[in-house]
């Protein structure tokens, strides 16, 4: 006997063979529920739901029983003049069951009851009436069958999936929107969960493809350059990513900026510094004429103008960038334009991208919106501003469902944010693609 703790549990083969081994043997519904550990309302449930009717093979000369063959007395249905009642007629056309509207099959009173089933019926040989088994194999095979059909398919209505594409296609196609930022603010009318809309769009159930998302071409491996450098590395001494690790580990609260450069096409000189929050990704933009210290510098003296030294040096305490020839003047962007101190600057290991990879990050965002290769010529002030106002208001899933401008005005001196015009956009006007700009 099988008295293990088995509720809630799906039942096995080996339970449906014992199931059908009981009725065999007329085992009643709680006999069974010991043998297999389950409660007789399951072997009840289990034994109605997969009930069988067996055909039998016809034969000319018997036919089921009626309902009202002991009252009928109806004569003459083969329309000829007897006296013989029909019931009682010979002939292999004049069958009940064929000629007689009032014909009712006899259903055997016993399967009303348990156990619902004629697999213990001693006359099940020779019965005429419509027979109902149980078999564990059926049993098993339409279980499974309905197990698999629950999984398979679109659990929405037509006018669902209708709403639903009539949100992603604009916000997909024209504005190049995320997953991740649409379903932040629009969870409540998908109605389904994030894993489950991408099934969708895969299934090809909307009017959005895998190519209209932004991650679905990868990305190739890169090479490592074999080139060694003769440039001086003196401004590095002190502050290469290890001595960063170690005044991290001194000063552990310290909020930390992350800088670089986003290129032209090949042959231009237009660049775009960013600098990003570790803390919140905010990303800030500005267009350089040239990739040079002199442009770098003087983006530091105007943020210097606008915030203020307190403010400049409450927000940018420690910045980490690579070592890029740009950003080789550490002393003077160290240094307020009265020769105090500014700010602390820190360098990546080389090919080491991942070690500000907030800003690397980021950087993804503005090439939705002017792809590898483009130009930069036709950019200005306000071009960059609306870009970067966009893309800090794209809520992501790293910063929990949230926006980096959202957490920017909880961990951020909001100083910055009215000296440089920062606003947030709405969730549904959010554009990162090509089409912002045009």
């Amino acid at each position: 006997m099988k008295n293990g703790n088995q509720k809630q549990k799906h039942l096995t083969f080996e339970q449906r063979v014992e199931i059908e081994k009981g009725l065999t043997e007329n085992r009643s519904f709680a006999q069974i529920a010991r043998i297999i550990g389950k409660d007789p309302s399951t072997i009840s449930k289990e034994v109605r739901r997969h009930i069988r009717i067996k055909e039998r093979q016809k034969d000319e000369f018997s036919q089921i029983p009626c309902i009202h063959r002991m009252e009928c007395k109806k004569r003459m249905l083969c329309d000829e003049m007897c006296g013989i009642q029909c019931k009682k007629c010979r002939k292999p056309t004049m069958k009940c069951i064929q000629v007689c509207p009032s014909y009712e099959i006899l259903a055997c009173k016993k399967l009303d009851k348990p156990p619902y089933v004629c697999n213990g019926c001693g006359k099940k040989g020779n019965c005429r009436l419509p027979r109902k088994f149980y078999s564990s194999k059926y049993a098993h095979d339409e279980y499974r069958s309905v197990l698999k059909d629950c999984r398979v398919g679109i659990n929405q209505t037509p006018e669902s999936i209708q709403a639903m594409n009539n949100l992603l296609v604009p916000l997909i196609k024209d504005k190049n929107q995320s997953i991740n930022h649409i379903y932040a603010t629009h969870a409540e009318e998908l109605g389904c969960s994030r894993r489950t809309l991408y099934s969708y769009i895969d299934a090809c159930v909307f009017d959005v493809r895998n190519g209209d998302l932004r991650r679905i071409v990868r990305y190739k491996k890169r090479k490592k350059s074999t080139q060694t450098s003769a440039k001086d590395r003196s401004y590095r001494i002190g502050h290469n990513y290890e001595d960063f690790q170690k005044y991290l580990q001194v000063y552990p609260d310290t909020n930390v900026v992350e800088m670089d450069c986003v290129e032209s096409k090949r042959g231009e000189k237009e660049t775009i510094l960013t600098l990003t929050f570790r803390n919140c990704h905010l990303m800030l933009m500005f267009l350089l004429e040239n990739q040079d210290q002199e442009n770098v510098l003087n983006v530091f003296l105007w943020l210097e103008t606008i915030l203020g030294k307190t403010a400049f040096k409450r927000l940018f305490p420690v910045i980490l960038t690579d070592g890029g020839s740009e950003f080789s003047a550490r002393k003077e962007m160290e240094e307020f334009s009265d020769g105090s101190k500014s700010t602390t600057i820190f360098y990546c290991d080389p090919y080491s991208f991942w070690q500000k990879g907030a800003c690397e990050k980021n950087h993804e965002y503005i090439r939705y919106i002017r792809p590898k290769g483009s130009s930069f010529a036709d950019l200005n002030d306000d071009k960059i501003h609306c870009m970067m106002n966009h893309i800090n208001s794209e809520k992501r899933d790293s910063l929990n469902g949230h926006s980096p401008y959202e957490l920017s005005l909880l961990l951020l001196d909001n100083t910055l944010h009215k000296a440089l015009g920062l606003t947030a956009i709405a969730p549904d006007d959010v554009m990162i693609s090509p089409e912002l700009l045009k």
